[in-house]
């Protein structure tokens, strides 16, 4: 008989959701403590573990550096030959620990016992253990079975541990009332920082910009328009206003309609109320617009919608990596 390994997988998947569904109803004011703990944290918010809580705490701690939060994790072995040297008066130390009694713990426990200064969490599932009767703040999680056979296989307990962190992580940056543009910050490279450029930073300022006078006529506006080489070009008035757009497939149509078209005035043939877009909009934000209007080319402002202040090209977003 075969085995029906999605079955099994089904029951581990399962068995993760009912333990995730009892740490749900566990979160009470001491989860409160402690997210409260790291907001009001004045110096480092360190995280250690041992096993594979403390590659959830290492997870962790990852998590909320790249929130902005200063944290680390420290190894808790290191920590007995001569690594508490890194943890100061003003830290928060958050531990976490399935039993609560790993013996490795003890150092940072007596540490922080003996430094008054710092506050102790203690995330564990026992009650009973020295972390959660030593801690200033604790959080007793909700006792589970493992997913694997025997109780004894670390699943469902680090799925539980992991899903605490990140409830821990984004309750902070709500509070702080963390924005795209502040996750940009700590992660400017790659993929995931292509997607949080700002139209800012990729569009076209100053003299190349494309502007032509709204009175100009389509000969000295050809000019300009095949010098610029972006396929279009923004009208303004004599205050710097902008009052209008043409592009490339614009003057192909009036070559169309006419034969001497040289004679034109951009503002009779120009599109009105050009589509525009603000400069700390994401880029990615301006390219479902270009998507759902069919054009290339958006004309941004910082403050005043009709004080252009730069072109976004299409070619602007694709060069940088952005779909």
């Amino acid at each position: 008989m075969k085995n029906n390994f999605s079955l099994i997988g089904k029951e581990v998947i399962q068995s993760e959701i009912n333990s995730l569904k009892k740490l749900k109803k566990s979160l009470n004011k001491d989860f409160d403590k402690i997210v409260n703990s790291v907001i009001k944290c004045k110096g480092k918010v360190i995280f250690s573990g041992v096993g594979k809580s403390g590659i959830v705490s290492k997870k962790i701690a990852s998590t909320l550096s790249s929130l902005g939060i200063s944290s680390f994790y420290v190894d808790a072995g290191s920590c007995s030959h001569g690594d508490l040297g890194m943890i100061s008066s003003k830290d928060l130390i958050i531990l976490f620990s399935h039993s609560g009694e790993t013996s490795e713990l003890k150092n940072i426990i007596q540490y922080a016992k003996r430094n008054k200064s710092i506050t102790l969490v203690g995330v564990t599932s026992k009650k009973n253990s020295i972390l959660y009767k030593s801690s200033h703040i604790k959080f007793l999680l909700p006792t589970i079975k493992e997913a694997g056979p025997g109780n004894y296989i670390p699943s469902s307990s680090t799925t539980v541990q992991i899903c605490f962190g990140d409830a821990l992580a984004i309750s902070t940056i709500k509070q702080r009332k963390f924005s795209k543009l502040d996750f940009k910050k700590f992660h400017p490279s790659g993929s995931l920082g292509a997607k949080l450029k700002t139209v800012g930073e990729l569009m076209y300022k100053g003299k190349s910009i494309p502007f032509v006078s709204e009175n100009s006529n389509i000969k000295s506006a050809l000019n300009i328009f095949n010098k610029k080489n972006l396929g279009v070009l923004i009208a303004k008035n004599k205050k710097g206003v902008t009052t209008g757009i043409i592009s490339d497939g614009d003057f192909k149509r009036l070559n169309y309609k006419s034969e001497n078209i040289n004679n034109l005035i951009i503002k009779e043939v120009m599109k009105k109320n050009p589509i525009v877009v603000k400069e700390d909009s994401l880029a990615v934000e301006a390219l479902s617009i270009m998507n759902t209007k069919k054009i290339t080319a958006l004309c941004v402002y910082k403050k005043n919608k009709y004080k252009t202040t730069g072109l976004l090209h299409l070619h602007n977003i694709l060069n940088a990596n952005i779909s």
